[in-house]
């Protein structure tokens, strides 16, 4: 027999779907760089690199995404296990939450974290030590469990809190949590922009202030001169603890605002690599990528809770087929997706939402990366140092120089190496500048 209610609530989901996708496209068109890019040039990566690294790069990349996409299933089953009332035993445990809806949700939330790394473990232990096996990882077994520990923990804290602010608002707002909740999404990923490099940060790594004296620190000071932009702090941290891999970043707003070094990076780079990567991280600085990057959050995170209200009160339709107990009565009396056993389904909703906006959210990030990289070309004019840095960022991480568009265009963060490099030899084409001997 037909089930009218069933196709309406999927046309729901779809709609909701549909124009979650449609706002994230526009808030990536309206918070693009307005800066100028520079086309890159077509690039061989057989002309930079040799047939070992890339075929390395090419199997190192297979592997772990396999490894990721095998505990993102996991998780998954787990999620929505737990969102159609199974098993059993956990179904009743979070019955008994119900007592104290917005507390048992705090308890059901951490819980959920806690499970969820669980099963995202083995295939991140398999993806750590095929890390140390190609030189990518420096950390030991023992270092690195000590680390997802720490995680763990964090992340339970974290949902705890975010699940007793969702049943809150659930039992205070109905179908319009997502109202408030879009503002208290914003204003959480802003603490959290602020706070992260002050008081997550250092729980992971020792982060050192660059001293007056050192060479690294004028440089980064003259190319801010340059480029008329205010630094804040700049930081060296001890990345070699856990990877042979280069890199910096820009973390934090207003006093927490820094630009860090890895130690691997001011080690092993020489003068024109080091303000290549340097002079791109100050374009992050200088454009406000922090707070184009909060813009997004704000423009997407509406339809976003919308979408996940949808697919909740469809999977808690799907699973009330049949209540038992106290859930039993609240569901019957309309309460069924305001306590801890609702929170299975908002989180289903909210990881698919999550999923969904990460691609047109990379899709802005490529571009911003792409603006840093034009930006440092025209501070250093130095199209070399730029082509060596990639080089040595492709080789310190064992990357794939030229992923697969579907792969770039689904979990690219930024431009794949050779457009990066084609980038710089359209430059240097364009400003005549001289290839180094």
């Amino acid at each position: 027999m037909a089930n009218p209610g069933g196709r309406r609530r999927a046309l729901r989901v779809g709609v909701a779907a549909v124009a979650m996708v449609l706002v994230a496209e526009g808030a990536v068109w309206l918070l693009r760089p307005r800066e100028p890019l520079i086309e890159p040039a077509p690039v061989s990566e057989g002309d930079y690199f040799t047939a070992a690294q890339i075929e390395r790069g090419e199997a190192y990349r297979d592997g772990q995404l396999w490894l990721v996409l095998a505990a993102v299933g996991a998780q998954g089953a787990v999620l929505v296990s737990l969102a159609l009332g199974r098993p059993g035993a956990a179904r009743r445990a979070l019955e008994r939450l119900e007592e104290r809806p917005v507390l048992g949700a705090a308890a059901a939330g951490a819980g959920i974290s806690v499970a969820l790394a669980l099963a995202g473990l083995p295939a991140g232990a398999a993806a750590h030590e095929r890390a140390v096996d190609y030189g990518v990882s420096t950390q030991s077994g023992g270092f690195w469990l000590a680390d997802v520990g720490k995680s763990a923990a964090i992340g339970a804290v974290l949902s705890g809190a975010g699940a007793a602010a969702l049943i809150a608002l659930v039992r205070r707002f109905a179908g319009r949590w997502w109202l408030p909740g879009s503002v208290a999404v914003v204003a959480l990923a802003t603490v959290f922009v602020w706070l992260a490099p002050v008081v997550l940060a250092p729980i992971f790594n020792r982060f050192t202030p660059l001293p007056a004296t050192s060479a690294a620190r004028s440089e980064v000071l003259a190319l801010g001169r340059r480029a008329g932009v205010d630094i804040g702090q700049v930081y060296r941290v001890d990345a070699s603890r856990r990877v042979r891999s280069l890199n910096a970043y820009v973390d934090g707003i207003g006093s927490t605002n820094r630009v860090v070094l890895y130690d691997n990076l001011l080690e092993r780079t020489n003068r024109p690599e080091l303000r290549s990567v340097v002079a791109h991280e100050l374009g992050h600085v200088k454009h406000d990528d922090i707070l184009r990057g909060l813009a997004f959050v704000a423009l997407v995170a509406p339809l976003g809770l919308v979408f996940a209200r949808e697919l909740a009160e469809t999977l808690l339709r799907r699973s009330g087929e049949r209540p038992r107990g106290r859930a039993s009565l609240l569901r019957r009396s309309g309460e069924s997706s305001r306590g801890p056993t609702a929170l299975p389904a908002y989180a289903v909703g909210l990881a698919l939402a999550g999923v969904v906006l990460g691609v047109p959210g990379n899709q802005l990030s490529r571009r911003v990366e792409a603006s840093a990289d034009t930006f440092a070309l025209q501070i250093t004019r130095d199209p070399e140092g730029m082509i060596q840095l990639q080089r040595r960022l492709v080789l310190s991480s064992v990357a794939d120089p030229d992923p697969p568009d579907l792969v770039t265009a689904l979990i690219g963060t930024h431009p794949p190496a050779v457009e990066r490099i084609g980038a710089a030899v359209a430059y240097r084409r364009e400003t005549g500048t001289p290839t180094h001997g």
